[in-house]
């Protein structure tokens, strides 16, 4: 029988210290549990966990290593599985690591938590699963697709697509819950570098430095009428913590909300925190975009879900972290 309350619970966490691994591990410490976290730091940041460094274990290794995962997850009660090569820039210059830590970490994950009589086992999945959806707001029940194999971007959303027939298939005969979650366009402070509202953030910073009056150029690819509906870590940690407590056994929540901005929006209300007007200039569309993102949150609001923060308060939250932070991304900006 699978406890779902959080206070004295021991949890494992590999990508702890990932934007969201470090979310999660702050708010389930904040509550009580105890949490040993798993990292080799490849992605994520020790910056993430500085706040609860005293209060966690923190693990040194790979996922690509099953001994690793086995003798660091010994002793836990839930499994929750987060590590993976996260970043759109990631899908095209290393698909082959990217579908690496996939298969191979999500199979050790399994193994480890199977060997070590681990009963509930939660995995972070994507949006990128169903890549161009059939219907807006998507549910979870949509067809999950590999448009392309040619295409590296997919390495992504099809190593998660084969993580999710893993969970499911496993968790029919080795678990007493295992649930999956699928992130929707989370955002907030100190998320990386390799997303499109940091990259944003920054190149905006850079241009309007260079542009010092009249409009400010930037580019963007296509027209900008693709959407996304963004929801901010603080909400996205409220419904991952429903999932968690209420969520049932092989059941996939989408985690998100359903407000969608385009991209031609989402960059002007970006250079308009500076204080300016974009000229925006537009670029071939990368092959494999997905022309609108919003997912049904049906499911997630029947535990009881409802996101908080306003878009224009969570973006200038982070807006404001990456402006003072820049230099933690000077390497990575681009115009």
């Amino acid at each position: 029988m699978i406890m779902n309350e959080i206070k004295d619970r021991r949890f494992f966490v590999t990508g702890g210290s990932g934007f969201i691994g470090g979310a999660l591990v702050r708010r389930l410490v904040a509550e009580g549990a105890q949490v040993r976290v798993l990292d080799n730091l490849l992605r994520g940041s020790p910056r993430q966990l500085e706040s609860v460094m005293d209060k966690i274990e923190l693990v040194r290794g790979d996922v690509r290593d099953l001994d690793t995962v086995v003798k660091a997850s010994a002793g836990c009660d839930a499994f929750l599985h987060l590590a993976y090569l996260n970043g759109t820039e990631f899908f095209y210059s290393k698909p082959e690591l990217v579908l690496e830590i996939a298969v191979k970490g999500t199979m050790n994950a399994l193994d480890a938590a199977i060997k070590n009589g681990i009963k509930d086992f939660v995995y972070a999945s994507s949006s990128e699963v169903y890549q161009t959806p059939p219907q807006i707001p998507t549910p979870e029940t949509v067809p999950l697709i590999v448009p392309d194999v040619m295409n590296a971007r997919y390495s992504y959303g099809g190593g998660k697509i084969i993580g999710e027939l893993l969970c499911v298939n496993y968790g029919r005969k080795f678990f007493d819950r295992m649930t999956i979650f699928r992130p929707h366009n989370v955002y907030g402070p100190d998320m990386g570098g390799e997303h499109v509202l940091p990259q944003f953030i920054l190149r905006a910073k850079t241009a309007v430095e260079k542009t010092p009056s009249g409009e400010v150029p930037f580019s963007i690819q296509g027209l900008g009428s693709e959407t996304r509906s963004f929801v901010y870590i603080d909400d996205f940690i409220d419904g991952l913590m429903l999932v968690l407590e209420k969520g049932r056994h092989n059941e996939i929540y989408h985690i998100g909300t359903q407000d969608e901005i385009s991209v031609r929006d989402l960059a002007a209300q970006i250079v308009a925190l500076f204080g300016r007007q974009p000229r925006l200039e537009h670029l071939p569309l990368q092959a494999g975009s997905t022309p609108r993102r919003c997912p049904d949150i049906g499911k997630l609001r029947a535990l009881g879900f409802t996101p908080k923060t306003p878009f224009g308060a969570g973006l200038k939250n982070t807006f404001d972290w990456y402006v003072q932070n820049a230099h933690y991304f000077a390497a990575q900006q681009k115009l």
